[in-house]
Order: C-alpha cells, then sequence, then structure tokens
C-alpha cells in the first residue's frame, strides 16, 4: 500500500532535490532550445543534466510514496552516493560546457552555465546534508571515505575517457591503465556491495581489506603519477596549432591521476585511523 510521506518533500533536504530537479531541467531544456551539436562534449553535458534530473525526479518520487523502504537495497547509502556522484558530474559539466560552447554573445548557453553551476552547488549542499556525521551510525557510503570511494570512481572515468591510443605503444602507460583499471574496479565494487548490502558476504574483515587496498592503491597511483607523464611528454612536444587536441588529453590524464592520487591517501588515512584509534568514549 502507498502512504503519502510529505515530510519528503518539506525538509531540507527534499527542497533541495526539488530545486535539482527544476535546476537541471532548465539546463538542459535550455541547451536543448539551442539546437543539437554532434560532438561527445555536448553529449556528456547533456546526457549529466537528464541522467541528474531523472535520477532525483525518481528519488523523490519513492520518498514521497514511502515505496523506498521496500526497496531491497541500502537507501541512504544509494541517495547519498548518487549525490556525490552528481555532484562530480555537474561539476564536470559545468567546466566542459563554457569551455566549448560559450561565447560572449551566447545567452542561453550562458544562463545554461549558470544554471549548471546553481545545480553544482545543490547536490553538494545534498552530499552535506546527507552525509554521515561524527558518532553517528550509517552506512558506508555516507561517511568519508564511502563519499572518496565514489570520487576516485568518477576521476576513473574521466581518465578512461580522456585515454588516447598513445598508451598502446609504451609499457609503461600500459601499467598505468591497468592501474587504473584495476583501481576502479575495485572502488566499483565496494560501491555495488555496500549499496546491495553483500558485504557480509565478504569471508575476511572488511575494515582490513579495505585498508590494505588502499595502501596498495596509493602505491600503485604513486607510479602512475611518475610514469604518465615521463612516457607520454618526453619527446612529444605540444604540437602547434593545437585546440583541444590528443595532448591536451595527456595532461587531463596526468592530472587526474593526481587528484586520484590524494583521494587515495585521503582514504588510506581515514582507513587507517579507523582500524588502529579506537574510538574516543564520550560518557
Amino acid at each position: 500500500m502507498i502512504t503519502l510521506d510529505n515530510r519528503s518533500v518539506t525538509m531540507p533536504v527534499g527542497i533541495v532535490r526539488i530545486l535539482e530537479v527544476v535546476l537541471s531541467c532548465v539546463c538542459f531544456s535550455l541547451v536543448a532550445s539551442v539546437g543539437h551539436n554532434n560532438s561527445s562534449q555536448w553529449a556528456w553535458c547533456m546526457f549529466t543534466w537528464c541522467f541528474c534530473c531523472f535520477m532525483s525526479l525518481f528519488i523523490l518520487i519513492l520518498e514521497c510514496s514511502s515505496l523506498n523502504v521496500k526497496v531491497p537495497i541500502s537507501w541512504d547509502d544509494f541517495t547519498t552516493a548518487f549525490a556525490m556522484l552528481a555532484a562530480l558530474m555537474m561539476l564536470a559539466a559545468s567546466i566542459i560546457y563554457p569551455v566549448f560552447f560559450v561565447c560572449s554573445s551566447c545567452s542561453r548557453p550562458i544562463a545554461a552555465t549558470v544554471m549548471s553551476c546553481l545545480c553544482f552547488i545543490a547536490y553538494a549542499v545534498e552530499v552535506g546534508l546527507t552525509r554521515a556525521k561524527p558518532g553517528e551510525i550509517s552506512g558506508f557510503l555516507s561517511t568519508v571515505p564511502g563519499l572518496l570511494k565514489v570520487l576516485e570512481a568518477f576521476v576513473a572515468c574521466i581518465i578512461f575517457i580522456s585515454l588516447t591510443n598513445r598508451y598502446t605503444q609504451y609499457p609503461g602507460l600500459q601499467w598505468c591503465v591497468a592501474v587504473y583499471s584495476l583501481c576502479f574496479i575495485f572502488a566499483l565494487l565496494i560501491i555495488i556491495f555496500t549499496i546491495c548490502k553483500l558485504l557480509s558476504l565478504c569471508p575476511f574483515p572488511f575494515d582490513k581489506v579495505l585498508t590494505g587496498y588502499n595502501v596498495l592503491a596509493v602505491i600503485m597511483y604513486m607510479t602512475a603519477v611518475v610514469i604518465w607523464p615521463l612516457y607520454s611528454f618526453q619527446g612529444n612536444p605540444r604540437p602547434n596549432p593545437c585546440n583541444h587536441c590528443a595532448w591536451d588529453n595527456l595532461v587531463v590524464v596526468s592530472f587526474m591521476t593526481c587528484v586520484n592520487l590524494i583521494a587515495y591517501i585521503v582514504d588510506t588515512w581515514y582507513s587507517v585511523r579507523g582500524l588502529f584509534v579506537p574510538p574516543i568514549n564520550k560518557s
């Protein structure tokens, strides 16, 4: 039986989600009114706005009808992970779209960019509202290490999108791609197993497995931070002219590798602290 829950749309999180739906809908409506573009950047931005609008509306409908309690997943983990993913996607779209499609006389693309930035802020606010507070009992993805897992997986996706055929020519670059792939697969498995409540199937203590994986990921990414730019830029200067050419993708991969290394270092620090530092008893 469906029971309407008005609190889901009157609480701060519900109000923020309504804003997300409206802003993302305005974004893709403005861009669609300008006309279709065959570039992959345009397709990514449109997918981001449509996907986030649909998922936020879907979450609102399920919570308003109280059907979310009947879904056989960890609902809090799912909504928090989606909010984090949507914030990252909106941030990327808010950077990519103006770089490729906005000019000083383009009023609708400028308006779409502003709406996209506001939508990113809304999703960031939702992450802050749904994130687990210190001492609060919650799912793994609602904690800082869980949010970092979403960040690590998303950054790996950006790396995969930016890869060029150059990596097939050098074993060193192939090693870097293997690092990105292995770490991405493990992070994705952690997210899926957490949302589907399957972590209990792990034959070893999850916190120890997570700590060991994070330490290994840091070591692997440290090698990639050195090897990728060494093989990518040695004897390969930036061509002239280069207007968003393949060489720029090599820079994106190098930068995102550093971002993920920092994320894994922070993630490892949280894991080690949680494993070896006992919680403070306030009683």
